[in-house]
């Protein structure tokens, strides 16, 4: 089982990475959300437990659903199949 820490800390790396794919920085992006430059930087360290209204915030500034968001790479490697 994944401990909180570890969601964070994806969660954390997966917003960093889509918005490294939007080509905006830490800055612009938290300008773009109305969110504290540093608030942001948290979240991306996975320091910061961010709640669902943030979240969503951050789906919205990266034109993304929050099923996107929460698409980690690794999760389709690790799902059990559906024949199992």
């Amino acid at each position: 089982m994944k401990t909180p820490h570890s969601i964070k800390a994806r969660l954390g790396q997966r917003v960093r990475s889509l918005r490294l794919q939007a080509n905006l920085s830490q800055e612009a992006f938290a300008e773009k959300c109305g969110l504290d430059r540093t608030y942001l930087s948290g979240v991306e360290r996975g320091v910061r437990n961010p709640t669902l209204e943030v979240l969503y915030i951050i789906a919205v500034g990266l034109h993304i659903d929050l099923v996107t968001l929460f698409a980690f790479e690794d999760d389709a490697q690790a799902a059990p199949s559906v024949d199992q």
